[in-house]
């Protein structure tokens, strides 16, 4: 892909997490590490906007979401986590054991 030079300004302590990203090794100079964050913020716009318009057309087949159903959700998926949580520590503890 074709860069583009231009000049921006941006927060001091940002600057400096960028740079210290290089020094670790995890960007190869701070263009490089800032020009990744763009495409991961253009990534997350694209995603966003899909999950939006999946929304929307779910919404348009079978109603308005309700909070009620946003909370029931979370909860389900609370629970959920916790047995599953439960289950892999089980698992390790019975990994660990038999080692």
């Amino acid at each position: 892909m074709t860069k583009r030079r231009i000049t921006v300004t941006i927060d001091e302590d940002l600057l400096e997490a960028a740079g210290a990203a290089v020094s670790a090794g995890d960007a190869s100079s701070v263009s490089a590490w800032i020009n990744e964050a763009l495409a991961d913020k253009c990534e997350q716009r694209r995603l966003l906007d899909a999950l939006g318009e999946a929304i929307a057309d779910y919404e348009a087949e079978f109603g308005k979401i309700t909070l009620e159903q946003v909370e029931e959700r979370r909860r389900l998926d609370r629970e959920e986590a916790e047995r599953f949580r439960i289950e892999w520590q089980q698992r390790r503890a019975e990994r660990e054991l038999g080692a």
